[in-house]
């Protein structure tokens, strides 16, 4: 506890090993990374920010809605958000803070509370119009929970949360916004494989079946070198990259490659040449894409596509990670507000900013187990 105590205060800089590319995750102990004290100073700062703001049933409100096009449309305003409570949650159990133990143990067995009232008879995590990408970010907050506490009340709801995952796949190996539809897109696929592979991690039975379909589908949406060769004719989606679905007319950017290389390590492929072309085109893109205007202010493409992109490259570790990882930390290290939050424009508020650049600068602290090689 005292060398977490440091860390969080910023006076202790924890070198962390990184993997070789191609060799699975193992580590390069050449590639180190240390946590600086004003990342430590930020991380703090926005913890205390969203415990300041979490509500007393344990939620964090914020709007409700759906992306359309690149805008937002929102169906509830400043309502309990199970998706953000969950980010909110797991960014305090990233920082060493545990239900019921350390400086927000409580507001870490606040927002499991919620949660937890959330789930339905079949086993849905559900709230005021929430969608599937709720349901996954519940379900993986829910896994970390066990995997750090070994709690048999929590496994139970988290098997329950896990089947219903399996059993809305559908025949294409995907999943949608609302469960049990036809149709798949990457953006969805990627949050329930993540889900899956940290309940697959602490022991929760999860069928090959479902992980082989998945794999499928990923892979089934990635830009190769046969396809690419005929854009000349179809469009101009770059090698590499990963498209929003398997059609091949479907739209490819920075988020979706990050959500596709971060999806093919969840469902434990490390070395495929699809994940190396992906880096590449995540390394050359990055810069990029940090500087759109709307992403200063936290647009929901800037907080999805760095929340997977940040663990798909810590993942791949040397060369990728280090560049991409200490752009992307002053980067946002200078996007946080004078109290500690950080915007989020278009989307659900800044609740859902705070809590994914959180937990994306507290990556290389290694404490939450789905962040751990």
């Amino acid at each position: 506890m005292i060398i977490n105590t440091l860390l969080m205060s910023g006076l202790l800089a924890v070198p962390v090993q990184q993997p070789s590319r191609g060799s699975g995750p193992g580590a390069d102990s050449s590639a180190l990374v240390s946590v600086t004290e004003a990342q430590a100073q930020a991380v703090e700062r926005g913890l205390e920010w969203l415990a300041k703001s979490q509500e007393p049933n344990g939620a964090w409100v914020a709007r409700i809605g759906y992306k359309l096009n690149e805008g937002f449309n929102i169906t509830e305003n400043d309502k309990p958000h199970l998706g953000v409570t969950a980010l909110a949650g797991m960014a305090f159990l990233a920082g060493g803070h545990l239900p019921g133990r350390g400086r927000y143990g409580d507001h870490v067995d606040r927002a499991l509370d919620f949660v937890l009232t959330c789930q339905s008879e079949d086993g849905f995590l559900f709230h005021a119009g929430s969608r599937m990408y709720d349901h996954a970010f519940a379900t993986l907050f829910l896994a970390e929970i066990v995997g750090m506490t070994h709690r048999e009340d929590v496994q139970k709801v988290l098997q329950k949360a896990v089947d219903f995952i399996v059993r809305s796949q559908n025949k294409d190996g995907g999943w949608r916004y609302e469960p049990y539809q036809r149709e798949s897109d990457m953006s969805i696929v990627v949050c329930q494989v993540i889900a899956l592979r940290a309940a697959r991690n602490i022991g929760i039975k999860v069928p090959k079946s479902t992980i082989d379909l998945a794999a499928r589908y990923v892979v089934d949406s990635a830009v190769t070198a046969e396809y690419n060769a005929q854009q000349g004719i179809w469009g101009s989606n770059p090698l590499g990259t990963f498209r929003y679905q398997r059609d091949q007319y479907s739209r490819t950017s920075f988020p979706l490659t990050a959500a596709g290389v971060t999806a093919l390590h969840g469902l434990g492929i490390y070395s495929d040449e699809l994940i190396h072309k992906g880096l590449e085109y995540l390394a050359g893109e990055h810069a990029r894409f940090n500087s759109r205007p709307d992403n200063r202010r936290g647009h929901y493409f800037f907080w999805y596509g760095h929340y997977y992109a940040v663990q798909a490259m810590y993942t791949a570790g040397a060369p990728y990670w280090e560049p991409y990882f200490e752009n992307l930390r002053n980067t946002l290290i200078d996007m946080q507000q004078p109290d500690g939050s950080w915007r989020n424009d278009i989307g659900p508020g800044p609740a859902l900013g705070t809590a994914m650049a959180v937990l994306t600068l507290e990556i290389p602290y290694r404490l939450l187990p789905i962040f751990q090689r």
